[in-house]
C-alpha cells in the first residue's frame, strides 16, 4: 500500500515536468453560435415538412443542370457540360424533366414519368429509353438514374402513415454569409465558421419484430428550421440518395431552396440542379403536359426493365436519324 502511495505521489509531482514535454498544442479553426436558434417540437417539424409537401401541388422549374460520374471506385470522376431547361411537377408522382442543347440546338433530352413508369426521348442521336421507376441492382451512374429520385430529392415525402419516426439533435459547421475583417488593417480575414445545431427527424418502417429499418432521414437546420440535407437508405441500410438544400427563396408563399446536389454514392453518380428566373408554382398545368407522344419508329428503343436490352447502349452506338422519320405509336 504504502509502495502505491509512493508512486502516486512521484506521478503528480512530476506532472507539471511531463505535459510540458510531452504535449504539443496546434491552432484549429475557431467556431461561434448562431445570433439565432430556434426550436421546435417534433410534432410541429412534422407539420412543417407535411405543410410544405401538401402546399406544392405543381411547379414549373426553370433550371440549370450539371453532372458527374465516377470517383474512387473508378478511379476518376468526368464532369458534364451544363444544361439548361425545366422541370414540371405534379405532386405526387408525375415529372417531366426537358433539357435543351446549347446555342439553341434542340433538345438535349425529354423525359417524363407517372411515378410507376418513365419514358426519354433522346433526339441526338435519336434513341428513346424506357422503363419503370426502379433500377437493376447491376445499373450505375446515369443508367442507375430514375425520375423518382429527382422528385424524391426536389419534394421531402412527409410522414408516412406506415412509418414511425424519432428525433435527435446534433451539429454542423457552416461559414458565416460575410467575411470576417482585420479591424487595424482592413484586410480580408477569411468567413468565420459557425457551428450550427440541428434536429435530425428518422424516418423508419413499422418494426418487424423488434427490427425497423432507416429509411430517410432530413436533416433540418436551427437558425431557419429548414431541411439542409436529405439522406434516404436502401434495404440493406446504406445510403442511396443524399440530396443537399440550399439558396432558399420565396415563390409566392412557396419557400423551395434554388440549389439542390444530388449524391447517388453507391452509383457514383452526381447532380447539381440550380433553379433560376421564371419558376412557377401552383399554375394550371396543360392536359397533354406529361405526354411526350409516340417514339419515332426509327429510334432504337432500351428497355431498362429487360437485362438484355439494359445492357445495350443504342445512344451511343446508332447514328442520328434522318428528320423525316415517321413515327412509331
Amino acid at each position: 500500500m504504502r509502495t502505491r502511495q509512493a508512486f502516486a505521489a512521484a506521478l503528480l509531482a512530476a506532472t507539471p515536468a511531463l505535459t510540458g514535454c510531452l504535449t504539443h498544442t496546434r491552432t484549429v479553426p475557431r467556431t461561434r453560435p448562431p445570433e439565432v436558434v430556434y426550436s421546435a417540437s417534433l410534432e410541429q417539424l412534422l407539420q412543417q415538412l407535411d405543410g410544405r409537401y401538401k402546399a406544392t401541388r405543381t411547379a414549373t422549374l426553370f433550371v440549370e443542370i450539371s453532372a458527374s460520374t465516377g470517383g474512387s471506385v473508378e478511379g476518376q470522376v468526368k464532369e458534364y457540360l451544363n444544361l439548361s431547361g425545366y422541370i414540371i411537377i405534379q405532386n405526387p408522382d408525375h415529372i417531366r424533366v426537358l433539357l435543351k442543347l446549347p446555342l439553341g440546338a434542340g433538345r438535349a433530352l425529354d423525359m417524363v414519368s407517372d411515378g410507376k413508369n418513365f419514358k426519354m426521348i433522346i433526339p441526338h442521336p435519336g434513341c428513346a429509353i424506357i422503363g419503370s421507376d426502379t433500377s437493376l441492382p447491376t445499373q450505375k451512374g446515369f443508367y442507375s438514374l430514375r425520375p423518382a429520385v429527382i422528385l424524391d430529392s426536389l419534394l421531402i415525402q412527409p410522414f408516412g402513415p406506415t412509418e414511425d419516426v424519432s428525433r435527435t439533435q446534433d451539429s454542423r459547421i457552416i461559414e458565416a454569409p460575410k467575411t470576417k475583417v482585420d479591424i487595424l488593417t482592413g484586410k480580408a480575414l477569411g468567413k468565420a465558421l459557425i457551428e450550427e445545431p440541428d434536429y435530425d427527424i428518422q424516418f423508419l418502417s413499422q418494426p418487424k419484430g423488434r427490427i425497423a429499418r432507416t429509411l430517410r432521414v432530413v436533416h433540418i437546420g436551427r437558425t431557419d428550421l429548414l431541411p439542409y440535407r436529405q439522406d434516404i437508405y436502401n434495404d440493406e441500410g446504406r445510403i442511396e440518395t443524399q440530396a443537399f438544400y440550399s439558396n432558399y427563396q420565396h415563390f409566392g408563399d412557396i419557400v423551395f431552396p434554388t440549389k439542390i446536389v444530388i449524391q447517388r454514392p453507391l452509383d457514383e453518380l452526381g447532380l447539381t440542379i440550380t433553379v433560376t428566373k421564371g419558376t412557377t408554382f401552383n399554375q394550371q398545368l396543360e392536359p397533354d403536359q406529361f405526354d411526350l407522344g409516340p417514339i419515332p419508329a426509327s429510334y432504337p428503343v432500351q428497355n431498362m426493365d429487360d437485362p438484355v436490352s439494359a445492357k445495350s447502349n443504342p445512344c451511343v452506338s446508332h447514328p442520328a436519324p434522318p428528320a423525316s422519320a415517321p413515327a412509331a405509336k
